[in-house]
């Protein structure tokens, strides 16, 4: 059965964006890029809040713009390929390559899982990772973790006074201080 894994960028601190909502502090080492393209290669479809997807659809268009790395196009083009389905109140209509969810995230997450595949359903952004762990539907939680200290702003890690057992099944030291956690929880 595919696992869910909840995997974003993450300050030494435990947010995943700056108290003013600000990512910037996140953005990765060419190194800490290519890492990311080989993890999204073991990704069989991405669910994302809203805010995850608008922020993600630079991707959409990115090809387009001059400039971009071998890395950035590598990236783009398997981005673009990837299944999504997206959650939300407000989006009437998404990208070709994604659905808005059509069920509840439980419902949405247990038919994934129960679809043929090795790949890994990943989750993205902390309100619906919130949500999923709330529900007891993520199977792992992973993170690149910069070498910052931001301060405050959206916790990785859902705030709910839930205890969680976790065992560490993969970590990475990268240059410049970013590293790179997986946890799979204890059940």
């Amino acid at each position: 059965m595919r696992r869910v894994v909840y995997m974003m960028n993450v300050s030494a601190d435990g947010y995943i964006t700056a108290p003013a909502g600000g990512i910037d502090w996140s953005v990765p080492s060419d190194e800490v890029f290519r890492f990311h393209i080989q993890r999204i290669r073991g990704v069989d479809v991405h669910l994302l809040g809203r805010k995850l997807y608008e922020t993600m659809l630079y991707w959409e268009t990115a090809a387009d713009q001059p400039g971009l790395s071998d890395d950035e196009l590598e990236w783009t083009r398997l981005w673009n390929a990837l299944p999504k389905v997206v959650f939300s109140r407000t989006l009437n209509t998404v990208i070709p390559s994604a659905r808005l969810a059509t069920g509840s995230l439980e419902d949405e997450i247990r038919k994934l899982k129960a679809e043929p595949g090795d790949g890994e359903i990943a989750i993205g952004g902390a309100n619906l990772a919130a949500q999923a762990a709330a529900l007891d539907l993520i199977d792992e939680y992973a993170m690149i973790v910069s070498p910052v200290l931001v301060g405050g702003g959206i916790p990785y890690f859902p705030q709910d006074g839930r205890l969680v057992t976790l065992e560490m099944v993969d970590a990475r030291e990268f240059g410049g201080g970013f590293s790179y956690r997986r946890y799979a929880v204890r059940r």
